[in-house]
């Protein structure tokens, strides 16, 4: 059976043995639990699982402590080669985005997706396109006339990953070239964008809001369907809402937007999946939750079960043609 296969009846498997409350109940942890960020500190999936574990530990919904630990070597590959070392182990929790299936399309690996069990998503991430004000930027028109003069320095978490794929969508949406510059994770490219050491990046929302507040980058347009909701004021004289849809600005680029989501490793007790997806559920509930993705300006979306896995199939097809026309498929 080749990878994608395997990986599409683990995906079905996981979605028919993770269903029931009952099952929820007949596993309960009784030592401590170890998240796992595919990220380095800072990140948007750091941030992202330590906003979880401080809801759980708040709301105690679990009797046992929680730490966060990152793992963000290899472009994320190293939470996942850790969770291949670890099969079966229902202590170790995964956090991360769309690398987990989208890395070994470019890369040859030492895990395959068949070394992790997806448990569910959240939330959604949009993407931005930011530039620093003291490049003269002003807005979509005036990025694309400074894009195609050639030599303008783009930002971005990781290589051939979802921010450099977002990259090269624009660089054909306006026929320019970037000079795209990897680095470490989203909050480590907003301080170098802040800093002046590049013109623009892309990132998400909760990677860029300080450097937004202070004044250090400001963002032309969102990459959504619709603008964002939040009418509160973010700096003193723009909301979330204001920020126009890319395509609304004038830049034609496809909805793209960033999962993130949560593993298991392969061989995990399905009872241990269905505690784990009864607990995000009951996260994704809470007061404490919700106000933290209005205020991260993100988008509530869970999906586990058949759904997760039709959404990743979908996901992984949709990068392998972006990457194959790239030339980065391997």
């Amino acid at each position: 059976m080749n990878t994608t296969s395997s990986w599409s009846a683990g995906l079905l498997a996981c979605a028919v043995l993770a269903a029931s409350p009952v099952q929820a109940q007949q596993w309960q942890p009784e030592r401590p639990i170890e998240f796992v960020a595919s990220a380095g500190a800072g990140g948007g999936t750091d941030i992202f699982a330590r906003a979880i574990q401080s809801v759980i530990a708040k709301d105690k919904l679990v009797d046992t402590p929680i730490i966060v630990t990152n793992k963000g070597g290899g472009s994320g590959a190293e939470a996942y080669i850790y969770a291949k070392g670890n099969a079966g182990d229902p202590y170790k929790v995964y956090f991360g985005t769309q690398e987990v299936y989208v890395l070994p399309i470019a890369s040859k690996l030492s895990y395959s997706v068949s070394d992790v069990t997806p448990v569910s998503t959240m939330i959604f991430d949009p993407f931005l396109l930011w530039v620093n004000p003291e490049s003269g930027i002003k807005d979509v028109p005036g990025f694309v006339a400074r894009a195609k003069q050639g030599g303008m320095k783009v930002g971005g978490a990781r290589a051939k990953e979802a921010d450099e794929t977002l990259v090269s969508l624009i660089q054909k949406a306006i026929g320019a070239k970037f000079v795209y510059i990897p680095f470490r994770s989203g909050s480590e490219t907003a301080v170098q964008l802040a800093g002046g050491h590049i013109q623009a990046n892309v990132n998400n929302p909760s990677e860029s809001v300080e450097q937004w507040r202070a004044g250090k980058q400001q963002p032309l347009c969102v990459f959504s369907a619709e603008r964002m909701p939040g009418k509160d004021k973010v700096t003193a004289t723009q909301s979330w809402s204001d920020i126009p849809t890319c395509r609304e600005a004038g830049l034609d680029v496809p909805v793209f937007e960033q999962p993130r989501m949560m593993w298991l490793a392969a061989g995990t007790p399905p009872e241990a999946v269905a505690f784990y997806r009864e607990l995000f559920r009951k996260v994704s509930e809470a007061p404490e939750w919700q106000a933290y993705v209005a205020r991260a300006a993100q988008i509530p979306r869970v999906i586990s079960g058949d759904a997760l896995a039709d959404f990743v199939r979908k996901d992984q097809a949709r990068y392998g043609e972006i990457y194959a026309s790239n030339g980065w498929a391997k």
